[in-house]
């Protein structure tokens, strides 16, 4: 795919939509905040990563390296948050990460990530970790650093949420929709996988077979440029995930959550209205998005360990975007054991926390596309999870 260099401080300033830079005002000792999508916008036929590293500048100067250590949410805060039985749950279960191109350093840095939490490593008599290629094979693709931060993200975010699930990582040749799909169909026939995540997104297209497999839950990130479609989350196979603005509260959860702005929604063009959304007030007549969602906005981001420096960031990071709520969807998928697909939250609804406030755009006609309510919303869909049991 081909990429176009743009300077670090323009990064955000040249994204569409909700990815433009979000820069604080200038405290008194000089630091400032700006998310920074890590991906360039696909081409047609390829699909671009959702994440969007939050990154801290000093009198205008973006930090060279991470934070000494991790400053966004952390496992506690992601298990506590959504009631998550992560300590007991998700043994002998995997959880597959598809993503494009290699991270070299992506099993040194997710046991970074897990000592740092007291998660036990990796391959150390416990969980497993294995990557492969698009074809299940252990040569590697070509290095992509911009890629490679998604890959930290995603894996991360399965260590955080289903600690003793096995990780797959499926890296694909490129991130054509071709290769991508490959990398899906290998996760999804590798024993033990359970749940599948695709943290990236492209042009809202027809379903693919690739995406359609019985007894695994597939996720996809919804993207990160608000009001609009993209596959593969329009696909009706897969669980579309939106995201939250995640914050701690003096309520009785302890938490309180609101649309993010940059969660994608809407209705698809190409794919007919599931089954499972008929009766569901979504003013749409074919699929619509999101079904579930979970916390997405950078500026109440998740902490990532990636050693691979892209853009001068490396170390401890944080990251926001739709990359943050597939693979934590995906893991409490695996997290509830069973494997199953979209149809699953809209029959256990009182499962989930209703997310009622927020919105990602405007659509004055169809406002329940733009804007976070009670039950389904375009944002957030029928809401994050409050355990296992929508799962």
């Amino acid at each position: 795919m081909r990429r176009i260099a743009v300077p670090l401080a323009l990064v955000g300033l040249v994204a569409a939509g909700a990815t433009t830079a979000a820069t604080a005002a200038p405290s008194s000792t000089g630091v400032t905040h700006r998310n920074n999508p890590v991906c360039a916008a696909a081409a047609a036929g390829f699909a671009a990563c959702t994440a969007i590293r939050h990154d801290t500048y000093i009198n205008g100067k973006v930090t060279p390296a991470g934070t000494p250590g991790p400053t966004g949410f952390n496992p506690p805060d992601i298990q506590a948050a959504y009631n998550l039985p992560s300590a007991t749950a998700g043994g002998g279960r995997t959880v597959a990460i598809v993503d494009a191109y290699d991270l070299p350093t992506a099993l040194d840095d997710v046991n970074r990530y897990r000592s740092q939490f007291g998660i036990t490593p990796f391959n150390s008599g416990g969980p497993t970790f294995t990557k492969v290629n698009q074809n299940g094979q252990s040569t590697p693709p070509a290095v992509n650093a911009s890629w490679g931060q998604e890959i930290a993200l995603d894996i991360d975010m399965v260590s955080a949420t289903c600690p003793n699930c096995n990780l797959l990582l499926v890296e694909a040749n490129s991130a054509s929709f071709s290769d991508l799909g490959t990398a899906v169909n290998t996760a999804a026939n590798t024993s033990g996988v359970v749940a599948i995540s695709n943290s990236y997104g492209g042009s809202d297209s027809s379903a693919q077979p690739a995406y359609d497999h019985s007894n695994v839950a597939i996720t996809a990130s919804t993207g990160d440029n608000g009001y609009g479609v993209e596959s593969p989350a329009s696909y009706p196979t897969v669980t579309a995930v939106g995201g939250t603005s995640l914050s701690k509260s003096t309520n009785s959860r302890g938490w309180s959550e609101t649309a993010w702005s940059g969660a994608g929604s809407g209705c698809s063009r190409y794919n007919a209205k599931p089954s499972f959304q008929v009766g569901v007030y979504t003013q749409c007549s074919t699929r619509a998005i999101a079904d579930v969602s979970a916390v997405a906005d950078p500026n109440t981001g998740v902490s990532v360990y990636d050693s691979t420096a892209y853009q001068g960031a490396s170390g401890w990071l944080v990251f926001g975007g739709t990359s943050v709520s597939s693979p934590i969807i995906a893991s409490v998928y695996a997290l509830a054991g069973a494997g199953y697909g979209p149809a699953t939250p809209y029959a256990h609804t009182g499962n989930l926390f209703d997310v009622t406030s927020g919105r990602n755009g405007r659509c004055s006609r169809t406002p329940v596309l733009c804007t976070a309510g009670t039950g389904w919303d375009g944002p957030t869909g029928l809401g994050t999870p409050n355990g296992t049991g929508a799962f």
